[in-house]
């Protein structure tokens, strides 16, 4: 279990981190939504030549390759509720590296989610 335990923390923090950087770097871009074809394809390449963009892909593909690494020993009904710690993560990182406002009540489910994967987790010994 401290083995899934590692690798999921690891996971988790290359996802959200992923997460994050995308978000960040589409923000950058502007909205896409109201864009003309030519926009699309302008805005195609400044994605594939963004670092955050890349770096966050990257991420997310790291985090990819540890699930499916988790996935392969443990059983899904555990590993999954794990990845709900990036809840934390998210919120976090959001508030401080993005500027987006996490009120209390967000926060106390984050914690209500935290309660509840310790939960699993810990039946996951049995």
């Amino acid at each position: 279990m401290l083995k899934t335990i590692i690798i999921m923390l690891l996971a988790v923090t290359a996802g959200t981190v992923g997460d994050i950087l995308l978000a960040k770097g589409m923000k950058e871009m502007g909205d896409i939504s109201a864009m003309n074809l030519r926009g699309i394809f302008n805005a195609a390449y400044q994605a594939l030549t963004n670092p955050k963009l890349i770096i966050g892909t990257t991420m997310l593909a790291i985090f990819f390759f540890l699930w499916l690494a988790v996935l392969s020993w443990e059983d899904l009904s555990v590993a999954l509720p794990m990845q709900a710690l990036n809840y934390v993560l998210v919120a976090f990182l959001a508030q401080f590296y993005l500027g987006e406002h996490v009120s209390p009540l967000r926060w106390t489910g984050i914690g209500l989610v935290c309660i509840g994967v310790m939960l699993i987790t810990k039946s996951g010994n049995s």
